[in-house]
């Protein structure tokens, strides 16, 4: 689980390399808002994405709990997303995932919901990582999505 603005988000662990302290990130001059640059990872360059900027969340200054959680999108590429913090590991069975409604006019985020599920009472909601990554860097014609 993690946090963006308030909210609790999941995402499957699968595909979360690791979490790391938020460091320096080199921008790069030219590239889209939601995207805060570069980070070099043990010689492999990470994409850095603002998931408050993705959300069309205000900005915020990062702190002692802001956290990078690495992501795999495809069996190449990693990308980074900035998140006010990152909790723990949770099992949520499937039969508690409930599609998510359509209560929020909001398109920006809504079109990366794929479920929701209440945990100890509170309510987190259950992102699709691959349809999020491919808004933002649609996969190459000759790719197979799967």
């Amino acid at each position: 689980m993690f946090k963006v603005d308030n909210e609790l988000y999941g995402v499957d662990v699968v595909q979360v390399k690791e979490v790391l302290r938020y460091s320096e990130i080199t921008h790069v001059p030219g590239s889209d808002h939601y995207i805060l640059g570069i980070i070099n990872l043990r010689g492999n360059v990470v994409t850095v994405i603002d998931t408050r900027q993705m959300f069309g969340l205000t900005p915020h200054t990062p702190d002692d709990d802001t956290r990078i959680i690495v992501v795999e999108y495809n069996e190449q590429e990693v990308v980074g997303l900035v998140v006010d913090s990152a909790n723990e590991v949770i099992n949520l069975p499937q039969k508690d995932i409930d599609r998510a409604p359509n209560a929020t006019g909001d398109e920006t985020t809504k079109r990366f919901v794929m479920g929701v599920c209440y945990y100890n009472n509170i309510l987190i909601i259950l992102l699709d990582l691959l349809k999020m990554l491919q808004s933002i860097t649609p996969l190459d014609a000759n790719e197979d999505p799967s």
